[in-house]
Order: structure tokens, then C-alpha cells, then sequence
């Protein structure tokens, strides 16, 4: 599995632009390092829009779902730092999804991130899941490495009390991994465009994000 663990926290956002480079600081040199730290994290990636809305996404990869409902994960929401207390209140159209990890197929993640989110027809979400198998096969697709589905779990998703503004659904991301925009960018039309093989669910949205970091847990000092 290219993706690792079998839990995601995926977290985005806009910022004001007045807020933006102190947002990056507090995101480079506190928070990816704060929360790879906790137990269960194993690696965090950052990303800034190419072609989509919000501007910036993160996606938290954990050992397991469990591990963001876990003593410990809840103890640093219970306590955020206090850079994290000025900057938290200054996201906007912020959205947070605790997803399990469905479909992951290929080998390796790229510099460019296809993301699509999805709400599901109630009662065909077995439907939903054999369709995108289909369509998240990497194989022969040049500069496409990796596709995955990733679903929300909405009693963990959404508002936090140092996020009261998240919010969330019962949604659905598929992941597309390139080492190009362009092949992203291709796939997503080839494959989720409103002229393709119909799904049954509604895209709620559809973009395109370059890579600005990734921080692994055996990045991190030991002590």
C-alpha cells in the first residue's frame, strides 16, 4: 500500500493574505513536527493550490483510524500551543475529515496531488466503492504513481474546540498521486469528468495541488 497506515486526517483551508507567512511559520516550524510527534502519526504532507479551492490542503497519515480519536491525539486538541491559539481562529472555509484509507493502489507518492471530494448516494456506498476500484488503477497511465480512496468518518470529522468553524460531511476523497500537474490534471478529466462513466455520487469539488513538504516520523530527532 503506497499509502501509509490505514488512517487519514485531512485538514484545508484558506488564509488571509495579511495572515499568510506567519500561517506558513506556525505550519513549518511548529505544527507538521507537533502533530508527526504524537503516537500513531507516521508522516504529515503539505500542499498550496495549483488549481484549486482552499488554498492550502494537509494530509495526516496515521497507523490506523483509531489513533485520531486516541488519549493522545485528543490531549493536543484539548491543548493547543499558543501559536496555535492565534492562528487557528484565522482559517476560513476550513475543512476537516478523519478518513479511512479503502483504495490504495500503486507505488510512491508525487509532487502533485489530484484531490476530489465526493458525497456517496445513500445505501450504494458498496456501489460507489467498486466503481472508483476501477477507476483508481494507475497502471499504464505514464507519470501517474499512485490513486486512493479515502472516506470520512463523520462522528470524528468536522468541528474541534480549537476549530469551531471545520466542517465536513459523510465525504469522499479520491487521491490521485503524479509526478506532473499535467498528468493529474489528465486523469482527472479521463476519469471524473461529467462525460465519463457516471458514479453514484455527487463531486462536490475537483482540484489540482503541488507538494510543498512531507515530514516522516523517522525525520523527526530522537531523543
Amino acid at each position: 500500500m503506497p499509502l501509509a497506515g490505514k488512517g487519514m486526517l485531512l485538514t484545508s483551508m484558506d488564509i488571509a493574505p495579511a495572515d499568510e507567512a506567519d500561517f506558513n511559520r506556525w505550519y513549518d516550524r511548529e505544527h507538521l513536527i507537533e502533530r508527526v510527534e504524537i503516537e500513531g502519526f507516521l508522516e504529515a504532507r503539505r500542499y498550496v493550490a495549483h488549481r484549486a479551492s482552499p488554498k492550502y490542503l494537509c494530509l495526516y497519515s496515521t497507523r490506523t483510524i483509531d489513533v485520531l480519536d486516541s488519549p493522545a491525539y485528543r490531549d493536543k486538541l484539548a491543548h493547543p500551543t499558543d501559536w496555535s491559539k492565534t492562528t487557528m481562529p484565522r482559517f476560513q472555509n476550513m475543512i476537516r475529515a478523519v478518513t479511512r484509507i479503502t483504495i490504495s493502489q500503486g507505488t510512491g507518492r508525487g509532487a502533485a496531488l489530484g484531490i476530489i471530494r465526493l458525497r456517496a448516494q445513500a445505501g450504494r456506498e458498496a456501489d460507489l466503492r467498486a466503481a472508483l476500484k476501477e477507476k483508481l488503477d494507475p497502471a499504464g497511465l505514464d507519470d501517474i504513481l499512485s490513486m486512493h480512496l479515502i472516506e470520512s468518518d463523520p462522528a470524528l470529522s468536522g468541528p474541534t474546540p480549537e476549530l469551531p468553524v471545520a466542517a465536513s460531511g459523510p465525504d469522499w476523497f479520491v487521491l490521485v498521486d503524479g509526478t506532473t500537474i499535467s498528468a493529474v490534471l489528465s486523469v482527472l478529466t479521463a476519469r471524473f469528468a461529467e462525460n465519463t462513466a457516471p458514479i453514484p455520487a455527487k463531486q462536490l469539488s475537483s482540484g489540482v495541488y503541488d507538494l510543498m513538504w512531507d515530514l516522516a516520523k523517522s525525520d523527526l530527532p530522537t531523543s
